[in-house]
């Protein structure tokens, strides 16, 4: 099973990337994890806390499960991947079953924070997008899917999203095996990750 990182800033496209990474794989037998299904459950906490939590930190995620079930999956075995909700902030009663496959896709904004989930990671893929061009992604989306209003995402984003993402994830651009600049929509890089995972050509 080969497993290829999406990695890139809140907002760079890595759903979209990821949709046209599949479509151009064809045939293959793929699945997809991403790392939000493992941020840590906030059940326990008001909805006005987990609403504050900081999304955006290594520390948001429950890696050492992510990372099992991984190497679960490259031995064959299927695993019950968590389902967790943006909106409520809390894991879900849901799951989802997956099963080895011939390529992995895993997806998200801290994946190459991990040294023992990039250890795994045969091909790694940054999306590299300007500023403005997140933001306006994340305001779209955070309104429409998460609930929040435009005064709550721009507070967010200026005072989260943007200074973690200076600190954590843009400093892993140089742990990728291919840059793709502008985002989700680029196909011909799409096409350049699927031929270096053996998936076409």
């Amino acid at each position: 099973m080969k497993i290829i990182g999406i990695a890139g800033g809140s907002g760079a496209g890595k759903s979209t990337f990821v949709r046209n990474l599949s479509a151009v794989l064809g045939g293959k037998h793929i699945q997809i994890m991403p790392q939000d299904c493992y941020y840590r459950d906030g059940s326990h906490l008001e909805l006005s806390v987990r609403k504050q939590q900081n999304f955006d930190h290594p520390d948001a995620i429950e890696w050492d499960l992510m990372v099992e079930h991984i190497r679960l999956l490259q031995q064959g075995h299927p695993i019950d991947m968590p389902d967790y909700s943006m909106l409520t902030c809390t894991r879900t009663a849901h799951s989802t079953r997956l099963h080895a496959a011939d390529i992995l896709i895993v997806e998200g904004i801290l994946i190459y924070t991990h040294e023992p989930l990039l250890s795994i990671i045969d091909y790694r893929v940054f999306l590299d997008v300007e500023q403005h061009d997140r933001y306006s992604r994340v305001l779209r989306r955070d309104m429409r899917d998460r609930g929040r209003t435009e005064p709550e995402v721009a507070e967010r984003f200026h005072q989260t999203v943007e200074p973690m993402y200076k600190s954590f994830i843009e400093p892993t651009r140089q742990r990728a095996n291919i840059i793709v600049p502008g985002g989700g929509k680029n196909m011909p890089a799409a096409r350049i990750v699927a031929a270096m995972a053996g998936g076409v050509g």
